[in-house]
């Protein structure tokens, strides 16, 4: 099967869904197809099958910042991308972002899938309500991938939705040779932005024992802020951007890995990672993470933005070893049932449907 997989998203960027896309990718080759992934890119190709299609703007999305390709430039490489390969089918990843995945949705004749990855309010949705649920009728099948990101795309555009979880590939973070530590130690690894809470754990930590270690990667538009009030804190360690086999190993060798993020997400992509590497999580009680994980079994989830619940959660995990490794037990039982393997599978499932139907 030719397949394209096409992200509106910077792949130079780390992101949720550039890694979702790239990993579905490597997965579905490993399957025996021959997958190219389409997006833009702000440098190289971050590896092979990738198909640049473009430098990306930052723009404030979600509480974020998404890097799009919304020029004309990039919309005629993704035309032309779409006319050679001859794709039998064409998966978009949020396919009404301006750029490479709207523009598929609107040139492609043949199957179209749409993911759909955000979950939460969306002006543009509200503002563009009737347009975008036009274009969406466009999509062969659409897929989400949680109930919230369900929720958020059928109150907007109408329609069904297969509930298609995101994965992970486990294999890197089971088999990374931990970093070591020079105690107990906290791990946070997201964009320094409000809505991912770094600063309600910076609070929750200043309260831990003396002896407590926290390992914080990646940085953002909160990162001086919150150097200039939490930089003279020896017990800190600010790694800033890291690559994907530290990511790993810093993974596998913390005491904890800590998502403590407000709102926003649709997925605990991060939490499934620190499962898969055999570390216990405290996370925020949020639907997305909900969907990965389950408070007592595999992760200890407190109500978002309190700093006082994330710091008893942390002690309670860093205090008790039984806990600690009963929730490391249930959680790699649980990033086995969400490989990118099982998940390529499912959508290899669903495009063959759809080219018999």
């Amino acid at each position: 099967m030719r397949i394209a997989q096409v992200c509106p998203y910077s792949l130079t960027v780390p992101g949720g869904v550039q890694g979702q896309v790239t990993g579905l990718a490597r997965s579905l080759r490993s399957l025996g197809h021959h997958v190219v992934v389409l997006g833009p890119c702000d440098g190289p190709p971050p590896e092979p099958g990738v198909r640049p299609l473009g430098r990306s703007i930052p723009l404030a999305a979600n509480g974020s910042v998404a890097p799009i390709a919304p020029d004309v430039a990039c919309a005629l490489r993704t035309i032309a991308a779409l006319a050679d390969e001859h794709f039998d089918v064409v998966h978009l990843h949020e396919p009404l972002v301006p750029g490479p995945t709207l523009t598929g949705l609107l040139y492609r004749d043949g199957p179209v899938v749409g993911t759909f990855h955000m979950a939460g309010a969306s002006a543009a949705y509200r503002m563009l309500r009737p347009l975008l649920a036009r274009w969406a009728d466009r999509l062969t099948l659409r897929c989400a991938v949680s109930q919230d990101a369900i929720y958020t795309a059928r109150q907007a555009l109408g329609g069904r939705y297969e509930l298609v979880f995101n994965a992970i590939d486990t294999l890197p973070f089971a088999k990374a040779t931990p970093t070591p530590t020079a105690g107990p130690t906290v791990f946070f690894i997201g964009r320094h932005e409000p809505r991912k809470g770094l600063a309600v754990l910076l609070r929750a930590f200043a309260s831990l024992p003396a002896d407590t270690r926290l390992w914080i990667a990646s940085d953002g538009p909160q990162t001086a802020e919150l150097l200039a009030e939490h930089g003279g804190d020896p017990r800190i360690e600010w790694l800033g951007r890291i690559d994907d086999g530290e990511r790993a190993a810093r993974m596998r060798g913390a005491d904890v890995v800590c998502a403590p993020s407000i709102h926003g997400e649709s997925f605990g992509v991060v939490l499934l990672e620190a499962m898969a590497a055999g570390t216990p999580v405290v996370a925020s009680d949020l639907p997305g993470y909900r969907t990965v994980a389950t408070d007592g079994v595999d992760a200890v989830l407190v109500p978002p933005g309190d700093a006082g619940a994330l710091a008893e959660g942390l002690r309670a995990v860093l205090g008790d070893r039984r806990l600690a490794e009963a929730l490391s037990a249930a959680g790699e039982a649980r990033a086995a049932e969400l490989s990118m393997d099982r998940l390529a599978e499912r959508y290899l499932d669903l495009f063959a449907s759809l080219l018999a139907g």
